[in-house]
C-alpha cells in the first residue's frame, strides 16, 4: 500500500522545524567548538581521556573531527536520537492526525515502521552530518595530518577517516537504545516531550548507575557500560572486545524496546 510511503514520511519530517533546527545545530556546533579552540590558550590535562584529546585537538582535521565527536557522544547524540525518535508518534497524537493517518487507511505495522525508519534515519544524517562538517572544519583550519592519540601510534589521514567511520558506526548501534526506548515512549504518551525526556532520563540514570563500583559485573548489563569503548578503535591494532559487547547489549534492549513499542500500538485504542 503506497499510501504512507517512506518518501512521503521523510518529507513530512524534512518540513518540520525541529528537524531543521536539529540538523542545523549539528552543522553548527562544530563551528563553535572551531571558535572555542581559537579563543582558548590551548591548555589542557593529558591524564584523562579529553585532556589527551583537547592536546591533540587542533593538530588536523581527523583530530578536531574526533574530539567533536568525542564531546558530542556523552549526551548530545542521546538527545538528538531521542527527539527524532520520541517525538515522531508522539506528535502525531498531540495534533490528532495519528487517528487520520490510521484512517487513511493504513496499516498499523506499516505505520510504526515508516515511522521508525524514518527516525532512525535522520538520527543517523544528524550524527554523520556533525562528524562530516568537524572534518571538514578542523581540515580547512588546521590542515589535513595524521589522527594523532597519546595511546595509539598515529594514523595517516585517510585510514584515520576509515577508523571515524567505525566509531560512528559503533555509536550508531549503541544508540539504538536510545531509539527503541523513544520510540516505545512515543507509542504510549502522548506528549512529545515526555517521550523524549524519558529516553535521556533513563541514559542518565543508567550513567549514574554505571558509577557504582559496588554493582559489580551487574554493570555489564546497564546499557551505557560499554559507552565508551569505542575508544579502542582507535588502537593499532583495533581493541573489539568491548566493541562487540557493547553492541550485544545495545542490540538486545533495542530490540526489546521495539517489540513492545510494536506490542503496544497494534493493541492500543487510537482517539488522538
Amino acid at each position: 500500500m503506497s499510501t504512507f510511503s517512506v518518501g512521503t514520511e521523510w518529507r513530512r519530517q524534512a518540513a518540520r522545524r525541529r528537524t531543521q533546527l536539529a540538523l542545523g545545530f549539528m552543522v553548527l556546533l562544530p563551528l563553535i567548538v572551531l571558535a572555542a579552540f581559537q579563543l582558548s590558550d590551548g591548555g589542557a590535562d593529558p591524564d584523562d581521556d579529553f585532556g589527551s584529546l583537547v592536546s591533540v585537538a587542533t593538530t588536523g582535521g581527523p583530530n578536531f573531527a574526533l574530539f567533536t565527536i568525542f564531546v558530542s557522544s556523552g549526551f548530545l547524540f542521546v538527545v538528538v536520537v531521542a527527539l527524532f525518535c520520541g517525538d515522531t508518534v508522539a506528535s502525531e497524537a498531540s495534533w490528532g492526525s495519528l487517528r487520520y493517518l490510521l484512517a487513511a487507511p493504513v496499516p498499523r505495522a506499516r505505520l510504526l515502521g515508516v515511522k521508525l525508519v524514518v527516525a532512525l534515519a535522520y538520527s543517523a544524517l544528524a550524527v554523520v552530518v556533525l562528524a562530516v562538517t568537524a572534518l571538514l572544519a578542523g581540515t580547512l583550519r588546521y590542515g589535513w595530518h595524521p589522527l594523532r592519540s597519546t595511546t595509539a601510534p598515529e594514523l595517516a589521514p585517510w585510514p584515520a577517516v576509515g577508523r571515524l567511520g567505525l566509531v560512528l558506526g559503533y555509536l550508531a548501534v549503541s544508540l539504538l537504545v536510545v531509539a527503541g526506548l523513544a520510540f516505545l515512549l512515543s507509542v504510549c504518551t502522548d506528549a512529545p516531550l515526555g517521550a523524549v525526556g524519558g529516553a535521556v532520563l533513563l541514559f542518565i540514570l543508567s550513567s549514574i548507575l554505571d558509577q557504582i563500583t559496588a554493582l559489580g559485573d551487574l554493570r555489564n548489563l546497564l546499557p551505557t557500560h560499554f559507552s565508551s569503548a569505542w575508544l579502542g578503535l582507535l588502537s593499532t591494532p583495533p581493541q573489539t572486545g568491548d566493541v562487540v559487547k557493547g553492541m550485544i547489549v545495545s542490540i538486545a534492549y533495542a530490540t526489546i524496546f521495539s517489540a513492545l513499542a510494536w506490542y503496544r500500538f497494534l493493541r492500543k485504542d487510537i482517539v488522538s
